[in-house]
């Protein structure tokens, strides 16, 4: 295809991208308030870890939710329907990014980037439920600060931006193991490698897990750390077994340059 053919492609690519967006989006300012189909509304999702620590928290916090600004309400709906879309969407706008990118691909690439068409989505969906589960005990840790003789106005915004971060950052983390094993099936990264500097990555992954997660507690820091070291051991698993089969273990894929012939 000529450059221009691509950038087409990509414009193509990315209108369908935003009519996903708008559509879900339209759906979740209807969403945002109501109940359909007898479902909770997406505010009542979205208070809800800050009900429960609340409950928590009893009579020790004294906490009022606030939105300190005339415009604030609408923002405040408009941010929610589209963190809503964004999240919703996200398998179908993964898809079309590997839709645009398959042309490109050789044909046993394209094997390995199925897998992450596939799994991408519902990983990145699992990783923002397991973000909503731990943000109660996160927002009471915070919450539990507060002096007793002190009432603490939490602007409703902040809030939800920081309910945000949280969850985009647990469904981002659940994703790195992935790639690490695309990466493995792209020859990049062997599993003797990982194997290898295991100890330095499960580190590495409790300090990013300790620096990522907005509420700094102990109990959020493990509940990112911990399925991030479950998955990149099954991913380290995979790649060795990946790479046994393929005989990797005897000829090592930097071994010799692309324009040189191997002994076979």
């Amino acid at each position: 295809m000529a450059l221009s053919d691509h950038f087409r492609e990509l414009r193509a690519r990315l209108m369908r991208i935003a009519a996903y967006l708008i559509i879900f989006g339209a759906f979740g300012l209807y969403w945002a308030y109501n109940h359909p189909f007898g479902l909770p509304s997406l505010f009542d999702l979205i208070s809800e870890p800050y009900k429960k620590a609340q409950e928590t928290l009893k009579e020790k916090v004294i906490t009022e939710p606030v939105i300190g600004d005339l415009g604030g309400p609408l923002l405040f709906q408009l941010k929610l329907a589209g963190v809503f879309a964004l999240i919703a969407t996200s398998p179908l706008w993964l898809l079309e990014i590997w839709r645009f990118i398959l042309p490109g691909l050789h044909k046993h690439e394209r094997k390995y980037t199925r897998l992450f068409a596939v799994v991408a989505g519902p990983v990145f969906l699992g990783g923002v439920a397991l973000g909503y589960y731990v943000l109660p005990k996160g927002i009471s840790v915070l919450l539990g600060f507060t002096p007793g003789f002190v009432t603490s106005l939490v602007d409703f915004g902040n809030y939800f931006s920081f309910v945000v971060r949280m969850l985009l950052i647990f469904g981002v983390a659940m994703e790195i193991p992935l790639f690490v094993v695309l990466l493995n099936l792209a020859g990049v990264v062997p599993g003797r490698t990982l194997a290898k500097y295991r100890p330095w990555i499960i580190l590495g992954t409790f300090i990013f897990a300790a620096v990522a997660t907005p509420s700094t507690d102990p109990f959020s820091m493990l509940m990112l750390a911990l399925p991030m070291v479950v998955l990149f051991i099954a991913a380290e698993i995979f790649a060795r077994v990946s790479d046994r089969m393929r005989g990797r273990n005897r000829h090592s894929t930097d071994q010799w340059r692309d324009d040189e012939l191997s002994p076979i």
